[in-house]
């Protein structure tokens, strides 16, 4: 197969998800890779200007260029998986894969980076906006676990894009703002499993060499901020 397809991966940050995807499906992906500009670790200015959003992650394909995680997973998906990574509507557990591609990025992320803002805002976690947010948090950890207690993927008994999707918010997102997930042992095992995955380690060998996974219980030391 060949692909017009370019990956703008900005290093640590949620493009790593594009490239796992694409290492999974096989897809020919040219790879072009960005640092974060210092002390802010905002997304360098020839990043910026390909997309207008300016965010990670952002994909060309002959004259598309497309923006947003959600977005490009289902143009990639469509375009190139014939079916691989997803589940059809006539699958018993469609509606589980549906729920938790979109999860990651409609409520668990940004509950993440509103508490790092937060945080970084000066609020104590004893206020209200931090208790709340924390609240459902935990909350979506704790639905995480027991999912990950009966089923060894997110979308059930297969390997899906929702495991693409997810990984990341428990993993280098961490690197912004750091958590433990010490109480969510059917977590850290099934982050075990995905960082033993060939494709995951040709992704973020590519996208962020040097970086080791971080799927381990405990809280990162050292942040990025």
């Amino acid at each position: 197969m060949t692909s017009t397809l370019t990956i703008h991966h900005l290093r640590r940050s949620q493009s790593e998800r594009v490239v796992w995807l694409c290492e999974e499906l096989s897809i020919p992906y040219d790879l072009k890779s960005y640092d974060r500009e210092t002390p802010n670790l905002v997304a360098p200015e020839d990043y910026r200007k390909i997309h207008w959003a300016g965010t990670s992650p952002i994909i060309e394909d002959g004259g598309l260029v497309l923006a947003e995680t959600n977005a490009i997973f289902e143009y990639i998906l469509t375009k190139y998986a014939n079916g691989r990574l997803s589940l059809p509507p006539t699958h018993p557990q469609y509606g589980d894969y549906l729920f938790w591609l979109h999860r990651a990025n409609g409520t668990m992320q940004p509950g993440l980076v509103t508490l790092m803002f937060l945080r970084l805002s000066g609020n104590s976690k004893e206020d209200f906006g931090c208790k709340v947010t924390q609240k459902r948090i935990d909350e979506n950890f704790e639905a995480m676990d027991a999912r990950l207690a009966k089923f060894p993927f997110l979308a059930g008994d297969e390997f899906t894009a929702a495991d693409c999707m997810s990984v990341f918010s428990l993993t280098t997102l961490r690197l912004f703002i750091p958590f433990s997930i010490e109480s969510y042992p059917n977590i850290v095992k099934y982050l075990e499993r995905m960082s033993h995955r060939a494709a995951y380690k040709r992704a973020m060998d590519k996208g962020d060499p040097g970086l080791e996974p971080l799927i381990f219980a405990n809280a990162p030391e050292n942040a990025l901020w």
